[in-house]
């Protein structure tokens, strides 16, 4: 695993061009090595952003043959607003010929697992059948908070101690809502090619901690590193702690 690559941006709109850019040139890629891609979806403001100007400018995006996962979702019922996965077709998906028989969302509280350790358990059959076939995630994209969580992954949670399992519950989060699905930091570790985007003043404390080797526990993510490379992508808000 090599060490983690920083890139700084003047501003929050240039941080997420640079971030849409690099999604499509990884998936591209990916098809042009392996015939199809996987991407693994990150919610919030900038996450939406970046599937926004995807749409936009989607280069040579083959769509029939790309995987999309998601990182975290809240256990919300289905066409619920708060749904990532809601988020994500209305900024992209439902524009471009996907196959829907690859798009992957979690089970929502009203579908056919209503228990979220039970929806757990069936997305983490879903990633893992998924990987049996083709080794890792591409691309796995992640925000992160300001003490640091990536998808529903909070210092010094359970979800966030997990060593083994690829998909758990997370049923007291700190951020509401309390229930959610979330992948886990040794799934974050199955993609290629990890990549956080993250803007703003607030979080450049996290960022430089876990740029300086804090521990995952105390900031999750530190423990976000892809098998090829792992990239921050930050506005100079966000790089802020960071030595110049």
């Amino acid at each position: 695993m090599s060490k983690p690559a920083v890139e700084t941006f003047s501003g929050t709109d240039e941080l997420v061009m640079a971030a849409a850019a690099r999604f499509v040139s990884e998936v591209v890629e990916a098809q042009r090595l392996r015939g199809s891609a996987s991407v693994v979806l990150t919610g919030g403001g900038t996450g939406i952003k970046l599937l926004e100007l995807v749409r936009q400018a989607p280069g040579d995006i083959d769509w029939a043959n790309l995987d999309v996962f998601w990182g975290d979702e809240r256990f919300v019922p289905t066409g619920d607003a708060e749904r990532n996965e809601l988020q994500a077709r209305e900024a992209l998906l439902d524009h471009v010929p996907v196959d829907p028989a690859r798009v992957h969302p979690t089970e929502s509280s009203s579908g056919d697992y209503p228990d979220p350790l039970e929806a757990a358990g069936e997305y983490s059959a879903t990633v893992h059948a998924y990987l049996a076939e083709h080794g890792a995630f591409d691309l796995h994209l992640l925000g992160m908070g300001g003490e640091g969580h990536i998808n529903s992954l909070f210092p010094h949670t359970d979800a966030t101690r997990e060593e083994h399992e690829l998909v758990v519950a997370e049923t007291h989060s700190p951020k509401p809502p309390a229930v959610r699905i979330t992948l886990t930091l040794p799934a974050i570790r199955k993609a290629r090619h990890v990549v956080l985007i993250v803007s703003g003043e607030a979080k450049a404390a996290a960022v430089a901690a876990a740029l300086n080797g804090a521990s995952p526990l105390d900031v999750p993510a530190a423990g976000a590193i892809g098998s090829e490379s792992t990239t921050w992508l930050l506005d100079e808000a966000a790089a802020a702690d960071l030595p110049h």
